[in-house]
């Protein structure tokens, strides 16, 4: 997905009309069409995604609970991967040993799996929000490009 994103013309195109689809259109790039293209090929990702998930875990077919909040996880995983190519399978492996550990931690010891949500929600907090962040500990703030 980088690579097509970064060093594609479908990736230019589709870049284009995420930043401003009016100037896209202008250009002469085909805002609908590209629209189609992107809801295509995320729909072909999610269904990867949930292939990976359904053999041998459901015997009796597609059930409305498969979910489990795979998609709050992706996007979390995401946000701290900052959408980097590198970065995304480190904050997955992060998340899954939290996911892991958190259930080993409370077979073993009986701590509550609880905390596993609130580790990963302040992750999320000190990731989503740099400014607040920055402000509340006087760290200086980043320059502009």
């Amino acid at each position: 997905m980088w690579w097509l994103l970064n060093r594609s013309t479908l990736g230019y195109r589709i870049r284009a009309v995420g930043d401003n689809p009016h100037a896209a259109r202008a250009s002469g790039i085909n805002v609908g069409m590209t629209y189609t293209v992107v809801m295509l090929i995320a729909g072909a990702l999610v269904g990867l995604a949930g292939a990976n998930r359904v053999p041998g875990t459901v015997t009796s077919g597609v059930t409305t609970d498969l979910d489990a909040g795979i998609g709050f996880d992706a996007i979390t995983v995401a946000l701290l991967g900052r959408s980097r190519p590198l970065g995304i399978p480190g904050a997955g492996i992060l998340f899954g040993a939290f996911k892991a550990g958190g259930f080993a931690m409370q077979a073993s010891e009986g701590i509550p799996v609880d905390i596993v949500l609130v580790v990963q929600s302040l992750i999320v907090l000190f990731i989503a929000a740099p400014p607040p962040v920055r402000a509340i500990f006087r760290l200086p703030a980043k320059e502009a490009k």
